[in-house]
């Protein structure tokens, strides 16, 4: 009986869904880009704690992603709902290009030009906010294509490959970044990074044209956000996961901290920081693996809730470690909870949110993503510069189990929340 399950398991899985070439030359660029981003997040939290040696300098790089990224978000998810997605998802790939290029400048000329520390910090901010704007659209941009390539009966399975695939290129990204600036110092590992969002271009360039669904409307832009809005705060479903995710990953948003653990906690260098930064997304795979061959059948809600509870104690675990080895453990059990909240919330997004909404709707869902990671970060640098790096750790993690705890008392639909 189990083998005769598992077999029957294995081929409705995702890996049916990898025929559709469009589909894989999706992902496959996605790929690329992910590493890219990863590495880039790797390389840039070490760059300017090295110039700074100042916790609160690493929060501001997600502040100034985050502002013009949630900032023209709302905008951003009209554009892609009226306008042709493949034409817009090169555009912002090769204005990444462009963008990242430029930190090519202090990093090989820095010395030359005599710059100093804060100066190459104050210019990475300024890159990385108009790398923001770029996010905005980038984010809901393959997430909305994804079902305009497979069938509907096959979208699930779509979206767990889809994930799968982020956390594997975030997994490759973070270790890679760190051994990366070891072996090949910072200036060569940007040129990496460009090279890999080159790279995922091409893939792009081979994808049909998705034109719009609303081309023949005349809608208007706030009325088009509107609509949006308003979808989303009727699907309790959405919002309730969505407010979850983003209060729980907010406080506990221990990763934005790790290159002060590696250097002065720890005390395991740039190679110990490349693994330890890639902990949690070693956890994500492995779960994502494990949930595409055994899908979640029922209580989706019930578990969405138990996760971010766990996700929380493992980042108080993870704050309170001094052995490189059991950090590296309460960081890959973090990101196996944090993988089966990601299934949980991309699979009801995709199946609850209407084609000719879905730009507008995954764009709210980018607010919500974006407002989590990034002014997570930020919260980690400024409560690590208030209260010490381990006490600001160890309050995220409590504050992300107290409120997964008040979430899950107060609202009923999501605790009953099965798709």
């Amino acid at each position: 009986m189990a083998i005769s399950y598992i077999c029957r398991m294995i081929s409705i899985t995702p890996l049916r869904v990898l025929k559709n070439i469009e589909f894989r030359h999706l992902l496959t660029g996605r790929f690329f880009l992910i590493i890219a981003f990863r590495m880039l997040a790797t390389l840039l939290g070490w760059w300017v704690y090295q110039l700074t040696k100042d916790p609160f300098s690493i929060g501001l790089i997600g502040l100034s992603e985050v502002v013009p990224a949630v900032s023209c978000a709302l905008y951003a998810g009209h554009v892609i709902d009226m306008n042709e997605k493949k034409r817009l998802l090169l555009i912002c790939n090769y204005a990444y290009v462009v963008l990242i290029s430029l930190l090519l400048i202090p990093a090989f000329f820095g010395h030359q030009m005599h710059f100093d520390g804060h100066e190459i910090t104050y210019f990475i901010y300024a890159v990385i906010f108009f790398t923001g704007i770029c996010r905005s659209f980038l984010g809901p941009l393959v997430p909305s294509m994804i079902p305009r390539i497979v069938k509907a009966e096959n979208l699930p399975y779509a979206v767990t490959l889809n994930q799968a695939t982020f956390l594997v290129a975030s997994v490759s990204g973070h270790a890679l970044g760190g051994f990366l600036i070891a072996l090949i110092t910072i200036k060569w590992t940007l040129v990496v990074i460009v090279s890999c969002m080159v790279l995922s271009s091409l893939f792009f360039w081979t994808i049909n044209k998705q034109f719009s669904e609303n081309k023949n409307k005349d809608v208007k832009i706030f009325e088009s956000v509107k609509e949006g809005l308003a979808y989303i705060y009727k699907t309790k479903e959405i919002l309730g996961a969505q407010m979850l995710d983003m209060f729980a990953v907010l406080f506990g948003g221990a990763v934005a901290m790790i290159p002060v653990f590696a250097s002065d906690i720890l005390k395991v260098g740039s190679e110990g920081f490349g693994l330890l930064n890639a902990a949690s997304d070693i956890g994500s795979m492995i779960i994502i693996i494990t949930l595409s061959l055994v899908p979640l059948r029922k209580n989706q809600g019930k578990i969405l809730l138990f996760v971010a509870t766990g996700f929380g104690l493992c980042i108080i675990g993870f704050g309170l470690s001094k052995m490189y080895w059991l950090s590296f453990a309460f960081l890959v059990l973090s990101g196996m909870l944090d993988g089966i909240s990601v299934v949980i919330r991309g699979t009801i997004v995709q199946l609850k949110t209407p084609e000719e909404i879905r730009g507008r709707v995954l764009s709210v869902n980018s607010i919500f993503i974006m407002s989590s990671n990034e002014l997570g970060q930020f919260e980690s640098g400024l409560t690590a510069k208030l209260m010490g790096v381990v006490r600001s750790v160890v309050f995220g993690g409590t504050m992300t189990v107290l409120t997964a705890l008040f979430i899950g008392a107060t609202s009923k639909k999501l605790r009953k929340m099965e798709y």
